[in-house]
């Protein structure tokens, strides 16, 4: 960011001198800036911290650095101070930002999501294999061009999200709308959205044949437990429903919950994702 509002103070008239210190002055308010470099005048314009930038920063920065330009001066304290206001940036409210040395940019995130594991006992298998240079006329080499081995496995999968709603109406100034469509694109990702490495290799385009939601204001649960004793036997998928269904009676026996989940069961086509998605952003 700091090379990028250098090069507009440049390429608006200001000298490369100033350009650089005002330049420096900006960014410094997301971070702290890196030393100055003797054999890279440019890398002071950084900071030491990587910065997730909201809309709103961007803008008000340009905003800055235009009005700089027009009266030919510095940004000054109060103007600076103006770039430190709430964000609206989904991503920013949802996952967090952390600036340890500029506390008033750090947001705490909305969304957690644990590591998902397999329900039932799953073996990493070994994928032995070699690529070779149809070109090679072996004149000088012969055998494989690349040799390598991948790791792995197959199984049904228990994946735990929360979301603090408050938390993240408060993260985007209390717009609702914004704070709907960010709370519909993730579970609508949740469920139906793959991760993208190794796809060519193995292809695992999987969505979620079972989602229990609930909502509510108390301490949120995982129900993790229900798996200390591996899923086995031939319906894999609904001795995990049943384990996740009985995990969630017993504990609301012993806590009192009386909360009223929201179930989509995609193998035996019970609720909707619109559905789930309405349960999960409405209060």
């Amino acid at each position: 960011m700091g090379k990028e509002i250098y090069k507009d103070f440049v390429s608006g008239g200001i000298k490369e001198k100033e350009a650089r210190e005002w330049a420096i002055q900006i960014s410094g308010v997301f971070g702290k800036p890196k030393k100055e470099d003797k054999k890279d005048l440019m890398k002071e314009l950084e900071i030491e911290q990587l910065v997730h930038f909201s809309p709103e920063e961007i803008e008000g920065i340009k905003k800055l650095v235009k009005a700089a330009i027009g009266r030919k001066s510095g940004p000054s304290e109060d103007e600076l101070k103006l770039l430190r206001k709430n964000s609206g940036a989904a991503d920013i409210a949802m996952f967090g930002r952390m600036l340890a040395d500029i506390p008033p940019f750090t947001a705490e995130a909305a969304f957690q999501v644990a590591h998902s594991f397999t329900v039932h006992k799953a073996a990493v298998e070994d994928d032995y294999f070699s690529a070779v240079d149809d070109l090679n006329k072996k004149e000088e080499h012969s055998g494989s061009g690349h040799i390598r081995q991948a790791e792995f496995g197959a199984g049904l999968f228990y994946l735990f999200v929360c979301i603090d709603r408050k938390m993240l109406k408060e993260n985007l100034v209390n717009n609702v709308e914004l704070v709907k469509k960010a709370i519909s694109a993730l579970v609508k990702s949740a469920v139906t959205v793959s991760p993208t490495g190794k796809q060519n290799s193995f292809a695992s385009r999987s969505r979620a044949s079972y989602v229990l939601a609930e909502k509510g204001d108390e301490q949120p649960r995982s129900l993790a437990v229900a798996f200390l004793k591996p899923v086995s036997g031939d319906d894999v998928s609904g001795g995990a429903a049943n384990a996740l269904v009985n995990t969630r009676k017993t504990f609301n026996l012993v806590y009192g919950d009386k909360i009223v989940p929201y179930v989509l069961d995609a193998l035996n086509g019970e609720g909707t994702l619109e559905g789930l998605i309405k349960y999960c952003f409405e209060e």
